[in-house]
């Protein structure tokens, strides 16, 4: 049994190839990205089944709403972990997710602990804890809740009892910050 070699383009290539909605652009998109997506998905929802599922849900989206992807507006990457991250949040934010959790039995929560303690999210891998591990302490506190765990504004302001305007005011001076290590 032969292993299937996987793909890799320039980023440019994969999205000529992605407009032109070509079937080796969906296998090249999965191979080079989907560890890293899954990555961010896992850091979010805590439960390897749902972060698949979400994987899944994510490449979806991409392949279907890649018309609105925009080269001028930022990396094919950034764009790609923003609508993981937000349909990560969404997930986590909805009812029937709030639901599921608060009636799940105690076997159940013990192997999600287990499973949780074997899981490993390398945002290293991606030069992004080193760039994070860059900022002022009260910016990096921030990010991590907002970016990494997917906090409300609020909910930071909350965890860290400061005033909203102060968390969008790091938040957004920490953004400034990572974004010179890009441009």
């Amino acid at each position: 049994m032969s292993k299937k070699r996987q793909i890799s383009l320039s980023e440019e290539e994969l999205v000529q190839l992605l407009r032109r909605r070509e079937k080796v652009a969906a296998e090249a998109l999965y191979d080079m990205y989907s560890a890293s997506l899954y990555g961010v998905i896992l850091r979010i929802v805590n439960e390897e089944t749902l972060a698949e599922d979400i994987l899944q849900e994510t490449f979806v989206k991409i392949w279907q709403s890649f018309s609105s992807y925009s080269a001028d507006k930022g990396r094919l990457f950034t764009w790609m972990v923003n609508i993981a991250r937000n349909l990560s949040i969404d997930k986590i934010r909805s009812k029937d997710f709030r639901n599921q959790n608060k009636n799940q039995d105690i076997e159940n929560n013990v192997n999600l602990i287990d499973e949780n303690r074997s899981a490993v999210y390398k945002p290293e891998l991606l030069g992004i804890k080193e760039l994070v591990n860059t900022l002022r302490p009260e910016q990096k506190s921030i990010l991590e809740l907002v970016y990494f765990k997917g906090y409300t504004h609020v909910e930071a302001a909350d965890e860290l009892g400061i005033p909203l305007g102060t968390v969008k005011t790091r938040l957004r001076m920490a953004i400034l910050e990572l974004r010179k290590h890009f441009n």
